[in-house]
């Protein structure tokens, strides 16, 4: 069974978001209504990974949607604690563009899903769009992980990219605010960024990229002369040996009798997963732990 609780997939959920006003389908096995919403009924995703939205642009989405209305409706989920609230999971740009716009109400898919199916389909959607800037994206990876547990490899399967490309992008996250504030602008290339975050002084190195202009190889020459940072070593460093991860997974697997792994994380956190193919197997595992 896959790790990830998204069904059929995104692609799949847009194929059932009709332009009907008010109609129920089955997706899954959970029952989707699309329907139209108050707009001041609908929040945004706290979690949302797109955190700048162009007025120009959002201004001729609003033109547009005066001119032909929504043709897409958002996607949206109940809010636990609030009922006749929504959250957006994905299409907080329309939502926005159909305030602009004067609209009362927007068409909206309304359908259950957890803290992660959420996190998930709204990044997918912003990545699938290319709607991200490039310090949104390592931001979005990272919240991601963190808050759902989930690895490199974890992420490389959901968003269908290279492992070299998400860890790449991630390291952005180690520069200077006011590094990133320039990749966010756009005074900054992404390529650029890539490659200053591993520079000591990617700050003072920044500087002298935008006065002069320089080339991402020049920039790739002046960040070796310059020394690398220590953050962009210890991104990939495990905190113990290779060797000495293993041999605590023998001794787990050796007391416990199921397959054990041991997962580190930046920072020291980590976790332990343990396998086991039946409920008596389950049982027994409970057992061994609460009785040690």
């Amino acid at each position: 069974m896959s790790k990830f609780g998204l069904g059929r997939g995104l692609a799949d959920l847009k194929a059932e978001m009709g332009n009907a006003p008010e109609i129920s389908v089955l997706a899954g096995g959970d029952r989707v209504v699309v329907r139209s919403l108050p707009v001041e009924y609908i929040v945004a995703n706290p979690d949302q990974p797109r955190r700048t939205f162009a007025r120009e642009e959002l201004q001729d989405l609003a033109n547009s949607i005066k001119e032909k209305g929504v043709l897409q409706p958002i996607l949206v989920r109940t809010i636990q604690g609030k009922p006749g609230y929504y959250e957006i999971v994905a299409g907080e740009r329309r939502w926005r563009a159909a305030q602009m716009a004067g609209l009362s109400e927007i068409p909206a898919l309304v359908k259950g899903m957890t803290d992660e199916n959420a996190m998930e389909i709204a990044l997918i959607e912003n990545v699938q769009r290319e709607n991200l800037n490039a310090i949104e994206e390592a931001a979005a990876y990272r919240n991601l992980m963190d808050s759902c547990g989930y690895e490199i490899s974890d992420v490389v399967k959901l968003i269908g990219k290279s492992e070299s490309y998400i860890r790449n992008i991630m390291r952005l996250s180690n520069l200077p605010e006011s590094v990133q504030k320039r990749v966010s602008d756009g005074t900054l290339s992404a390529s650029h960024a890539r490659t200053l975050a591993v520079a000591e002084n990617a700050e003072e190195l920044a500087g002298r990229v935008i006065e002069q202009g320089l080339s991402v190889a020049d920039t790739a020459k002046a960040v070796k002369s310059s020394g690398r940072s220590s953050k962009s070593r210890a991104f990939n460093n495990q905190s113990m040996p290779a060797e000495q991860i293993k041999e605590y997974e023998r001794k787990m697997e050796s007391a416990l009798s199921v397959p054990a792994q041991l997962r580190l994380k930046k920072g020291g956190a980590g976790e332990i997963a343990l396998k086991f193919n039946n409920k008596f197997q389950m049982e027994q595992l409970i057992q061994l732990i609460i009785n040690n």
